[in-house]
């Protein structure tokens, strides 16, 4: 991991870093348990081994910056503020969840903080976070857009088509690839030819980079380093983050298709221990402070899903709520 006379940090927000990680993945955790006691429709994803590569990014943006953080980074929302429970209550389909029990349980957004929710087709959120750089740039706001992907994701023509626009633009947003070695089933090499997904980044006339994706504070550096570029007029980065999905592609998969000597080797860098070691090495963390925090996140986590099974399930009357614009929403006042 990267030395802490490189960081800007402080030990609070080292700490609170790795409460954040704890966070992301007890969320998680329960939410596999909900799903298994049937209380989740549909199917469940997580995003275990890209806790460092949601967190690192997320403590990385600035207040007004913009993000499109895709089913395995729920830890960014969580860093811009949504709350434990309300992402459990969407995980639910509940009403008080972001997306009000109206979309997938992983689909989630607040705009208020700053993130968009998505759609099933995730490479077809990086066109928008493109379309939201050029807002930028247009309104000449000192803002970034950054935006998550996966490495099958890289496979698909919009990918190419928003790197394009945004290095032709020069457009002050950042893409982060969260490279699982898996899209599914398929491994990396059966999806691309070039050594890494950073590579292609020099075709579109931007900066490719490729870190560690389970070292939380090398992430931090590259994704601040590639933002504030951004916001200073430098244009796009590519931040390639190399991990591996540490469970199957959702709760139906038992990612037999894995290796089994892949899965114990990359079990050594479990991005949560990983950071916890680095702490105790680094910045004095001992025994009886980690167990202090983690008793807190799983006082907050028992808590969180008291209050999102107490939430109500939507009334049906109101499924056309928000869908359609009403005349009145279209019309504008002449100057």
């Amino acid at each position: 991991m990267v030395s802490l006379d490189v960081l800007d940090l402080d030990r609070a927000a080292l700490v609170s870093i790795y409460r954040s990680m704890l966070l992301m993945r007890g969320i998680e955790e329960r939410g596999h348990t909900l799903y298994k006691q049937g209380k989740i429709p549909g199917s469940f994803y997580t995003g275990r081994g890209n806790e460092a590569a949601s967190i690192g990014v997320a403590i990385a943006m600035g207040p007004d910056d913009v993000g499109i953080p895709l089913h395995r980074n729920v830890g960014v929302h969580l860093v811009r503020g949504i709350e434990s429970w309300r992402v459990l209550a969407n995980y639910l389909g509940r009403t008080d969840g972001p997306s009000r029990g109206r979309d997938g349980n992983i689909h989630l957004g607040d705009l208020e903080r700053g993130t968009i929710s998505i759609v099933s087709h995730l490479p077809a959120m990086l066109p928008v976070a493109v379309g939201c750089a050029l807002a930028f740039r247009i309104r000449a706001e000192e803002r970034v857009a950054v935006a998550w992907f996966g490495d099958g994701s890289s496979a698909r023509g919009d990918t190419h088509e928003a790197m394009n626009f945004a290095g032709v633009r020069q457009l002050p947003v950042v893409f982060i690839c969260d490279n699982n070695q898996f899209a599914y089933s398929t491994p990396t090499h059966l999806e691309y030819a070039c050594e890494q997904i950073a590579d292609r980044a020099a075709a579109y006339g931007f900066e490719g980079v490729t870190v560690d994706g389970t070292d939380v504070l090398a992430v931090y550096r590259e994704a601040t380093r590639a933002i504030e570029k951004a916001r200073e007029g430098g244009g796009p980065t590519l931040v390639e983050c190399v991990t591996l999905r540490m469970e199957g592609h959702a709760a139906h998969d038992d990612a037999s298709y894995v290796p089994k000597e892949m899965l114990v080797e990359w079990a050594k860098h479990d991005p949560v221990e990983k950071y916890r070691a680095w702490l105790r090495q680094h910045a004095a963390f001992g025994p009886e402070e980690d167990e202090s925090v983690q008793e807190e996140v799983a006082d907050l986590l028992r808590a969180a899903v008291r209050q999102a099974e107490a939430s109500p399930v939507p009334d049906g009357s109101t499924v056309t709520d928000g869908v359609y614009a009403e005349l009145s929403d279209l019309q504008v006042d002449e100057p």
